[in-house]
């Protein structure tokens, strides 16, 4: 964190939320061997980009689209004809900074991608603990386990910021199917 902090480095992030045809939302724990926010639950996948030609495409945000089937590929053995690229709706991005462990750290500019599709889940240990699909309900159980201290369950600092200021209303519009009123990606929110 403290090259973060003293270069300012900031990367390029991503973070799917998929969720099935009941509208639940597809949640996982990271694995006990990741460097940042081991064993914390958080939305269906997050990661970064690759310097690479296919995920640097600004086009429709395909770049970003691109990386996140091949993420969810890789950490949830979700087939890439699961979840196409057209499929996924870039709703947001966000800024933020999050200390991991005082020597780790994120600080990243975050697209915030929803998708809705069926699949088949093979999670890899390497990189998931456990997965779990939640209701709208289950999640804000899960968010007061996490504000108690209950369980020892703790939620991803990326995850905490878009439930606290985006999930809910953009559930909202998923369920009524009325998704594409909530997309904003010309603002980039700045986020604490």
């Amino acid at each position: 964190m403290e090259k973060i902090e003293s270069e300012n480095l900031l990367h390029r992030a991503f973070s799917v939320f998929l969720f099935n045809s009941k509208h639940e939302l597809l949640l996982q724990q990271r694995s006990a061997t990741k460097v940042t926010f081991p064993l914390v639950w958080t939305n269906t996948c997050c990661s970064h980009p690759l310097y690479r030609e296919s995920e640097l495409i600004q086009e429709n945000f395909l770049g970003v689209r691109n990386a996140a089937q091949r993420k969810l590929l890789d950490e949830l053995g979700i087939p890439a004809e699961d979840v196409p690229v057209d499929q996924f709706t870039p709703l947001g991005r966000m800024l933020y900074k999050a200390p991991s462990d005082g020597k780790w750290g994120e600080h990243e500019l975050d697209y915030l991608l929803f998708i809705v599709r069926e699949v088949k889940l093979v999670p890899n240990p390497d990189e998931v603990a456990d997965v779990k699909y939640v209701s709208r309900e289950q999640l804000r159980e899960l968010i007061q386990q996490a504000d108690a201290g209950e369980g020892g369950v703790k939620l991803s600092p990326w995850f905490r910021l878009v439930v606290d200021n985006f999930l809910m209303g953009w559930w909202e519009h998923l369920e009524k199917g009325t998704l594409a009123e909530a997309v904003d990606m010309e603002t980039i929110h700045k986020l604490k």
